[in-house]
């Protein structure tokens, strides 16, 4: 492998980074170039594919030949037979005229296939006989052309995988794959994340005329170890926003700024749903995800008491025998004064006054060392009053108060911060908060919050 060969070729087609698969991938193309073997490049989306296929080609003798990339998965099953070669006249509807397809009007020269797995089994047929004679018919037509192309083509996916379900041809994945070249990932290629970063808010700061922005220690950590799905064109769209809306800063960009623009749920270590699923994984919660289970958990409890208030006043023959077989749903509910014990257990003083032997009493703690900024739901203005004093009416007026107060309330006051804490941008807020922009936006209107 020569180092300096493939350094200039890096300049030449504008490829950053050092990382050792990256050097190979560019070797294996250098190499396989002066030929005219098929190549299948395989990669994730994004992680710069095409350019392969243009070093391939400018380093070709073909290089003076037409170069076509043709994304086999944006061209419709039904055209794109016609697309790569050609139809006669009549054809088909539409056909007023006939039609040249690439692989005539790239005689000599090279045509890239991205996508190359979600090509039609019809088509994958018809590209074979192309691979394999170099002969083609256009739709419509019975007389055989011939052609001089050579075939680079890139997928995402594993076509093995496609192979053994049947949407792939096994024969012509074995001719695609004469010489198979991996690009890597931009996870996989370590401090060149930080290289392309420093490149792309270079090129915005000179575009847009503002100061370059520069990162800390910890800064660059957090992006070295964010897993990047979208590749290099996540990278560039992340760079771009920090770069336009961090403009104004006269310091490096620390972490906690950085974290801002890297998706939440992607980072490492963040859970990707919003709201829980497995108690036993709350180390692992964000405080927003376990306020919200709080909440809800504190709500439906206090809706079953409800509930079971209402049809002990609808039948008061059998109401105290009904509240002690649910002894327990009144015992756990939190009470108004105490935090939650430490062991998980929760308890509440009986409607008569008395509390449970077994559970111990604990001194009254104010609701912000409990519950943060959120109060406890109060269920009953005295809890220690007799059951009999609580009528129909005083239970439906206090649904209606606890369900236009409960959790609108906290809703309300989630969003402003979110939009403070993000200069009133609702993408970042709506993105902070786990919602998407829309939600964001008729939150705000059923709110009215004023953002200015």
């Amino acid at each position: 492998m020569n180092l300096q060969e493939i350094q200039s070729v890096k300049q030449r087609f504008g490829i950053i980074g050092n990382a050792p698969a990256l050097n190979y991938a560019i070797n294996v193309a250098m190499q396989v170039a002066a030929t005219d073997l098929t190549v299948l490049i395989t990669g994730e989306s994004g992680s710069g594919k095409e350019s392969f296929s243009k070093i391939i080609h400018s380093l070709s003798t073909r290089k003076h030949g037409q170069f076509i990339a043709i994304n086999c998965g944006a061209i419709p099953e039904g055209t794109i037979d016609s697309e790569l070669f050609g139809h006669e006249k009549g054809s088909f509807t539409g056909a007023v005229d006939s039609r040249k397809g690439y692989f005539e009007t790239t005689n000599g020269g090279t045509i890239f296939l991205d996508e190359i797995g979600e090509m039609p089994m019809g088509t994958q047929a018809r590209l074979l006989r192309v691979l394999e004679n170099g002969e083609f018919i256009r739709v419509g037509s019975s007389k055989v052309q011939k052609t001089d192309v050579r075939v680079v083509a890139a997928t995402n996916v594993n076509l093995l995988d496609a192979v053994e379900k049947g949407r792939f041809r096994e024969d012509l994945y074995y001719r695609l794959n004469t010489v198979p070249i991996y690009v890597p990932p931009l996870r996989e290629r370590g401090t060149d994340i930080e290289l392309l970063f420093r490149k792309f808010t270079t090129d915005f700061a000179e575009r847009y005329r503002i100061k370059p922005l520069q990162l800390t220690e910890g800064a660059k950590n957090l992006l070295i170890s964010f897993p990047f799905p979208g590749n290099i064109r996540q990278l560039k769209n992340i760079a771009e926003q920090v770069s336009i809306l961090e403009s104004e800063q006269n310091k490096p960009i620390e972490t906690d700024v950085l974290a801002k623009y890297l998706p939440q749920s992607q980072q490492p270590g963040r859970s990707l749903a919003v709201f829980p699923h497995n108690a036993g994984n709350a180390e692992s919660l964000s405080e927003r995800e376990l306020l919200y289970k709080v909440l809800f958990d504190m709500r439906r409890d206090m809706n079953d008491l409800k509930r079971l208030v209402r049809d002990v006043l609808a039948n008061e023959q059998d109401g105290r025998q009904l509240l002690h077989n649910n002894r327990d749903l009144f015992e756990s509910i939190p009470p108004e004064t105490g935090p939650l014990p430490d062991d998980g257990t929760r308890y509440l003083p009986a409607l008569n006054g008395s509390t449970r032997p077994d559970m111990p009493t604990r001194p009254a703690t104010p609701p912000s060392e409990t519950y943060g900024s959120h109060p406890p739901v109060q269920l009953f203005d005295d809890v220690d009053g007799d059951i009999n004093d609580v009528t129909v009416e005083d239970v439906t007026h206090e649904t209606e108060d606890d369900d236009s107060l409960s959790l609108e309330r906290q809703e309300k006051e989630m969003i402003l911060k979110a939009l403070r804490r993000n200069n009133n941008k609702r993408k970042y807020a709506a993105q902070a908060l786990g919602i998407s922009e829309r939600t964001l936006y008729r939150k705000i209107k059923q709110y009215e919050i004023d953002e200015e």
